[in-house]
């Protein structure tokens, strides 16, 4: 049964990685999509958050499959509660890559009023801060979890600093002003997809210690 129960733990490994890899291309193809001003890519990050929602009922459906047959273990029942938590942090992050999308759409053929530099920084963290907190779910590795609770201050930063240089724009010229919020939507949808890697880092600190953090990134977010 143990053997089962082992190739079951290491089958939920490997689907938390996909899903971790196609949200991480979620949020890569959205921004593009940005920088290009690509419609046809946009709309695949809709696709992608589909194939999001199926991994993420795959994991479920594995994990209520080991509580139910498998009676683990305290070390055990941790990673797969935590499994089930990140898996909804991942779902939320897909669906916040598809809204950069929508409104990327209404972008398209308009010329920038600031080269997006910063929200492709925004974006290039928050990958970052995805696949290291994958990477320490996977390897158990605490010392990497903490790590990313501490990248999550320069998502921060860098959403000031883009919200400090769209309100000058609007300033400069109100008709800037359309755009501007729709870029300032943009990047707060970046912020919140940093805050969910904070909450999957934060399950992997629980996974591991037994204590879980109720720091500023609970799931209010939607």
């Amino acid at each position: 049964m143990r053997n089962v129960f082992d190739e079951q733990l290491q089958e939920l490994n490997n689907k938390i990685i996909e899903m971790g890899a196609l949200t991480e291309h979620s949020i890569s193809n959205a921004v593009e999509a940005l920088l290009t001003q690509n419609t046809a890519l946009a709309s695949a990050v809709k696709a992608d958050e589909r194939e999001s929602d199926k991994k993420e009922r795959e994991i479920e459906t594995l994990c209520f499959d080991m509580l139910l047959r498998q009676q683990p273990v305290a070390r055990d029942l941790r990673k797969i509660s935590a499994a089930l938590k990140m898996v909804t942090d991942m779902e939320r992050i897909a669906d916040q890559a598809e809204d950069i999308a929508e409104i990327t759409k209404h972008l398209i053929g308009i010329k920038f009023i600031k080269q997006p530099e910063d929200i492709t920084k925004m974006a290039e963290a928050t990958k970052k801060m995805l696949k290291e907190s994958i990477d320490s779910f996977v390897n158990r590795d605490l010392s990497l979890a903490m790590s990313v609770l501490g990248h999550d201050d320069v998502v921060d930063e860098l959403f000031i600093t883009i919200r400090t240089d769209l309100i000058a724009s609007i300033h400069e010229n109100p008709e800037n002003g359309e755009q501007a919020l729709d870029l300032l939507m943009i990047a707060k949808y970046l912020e919140r997809i940093g805050d969910h890697a904070s909450n999957i880092a934060e399950w992997v600190i629980f996974m591991i210690t037994g204590e879980h953090k109720n720091a500023n990134h609970n799931n209010e977010q939607e």
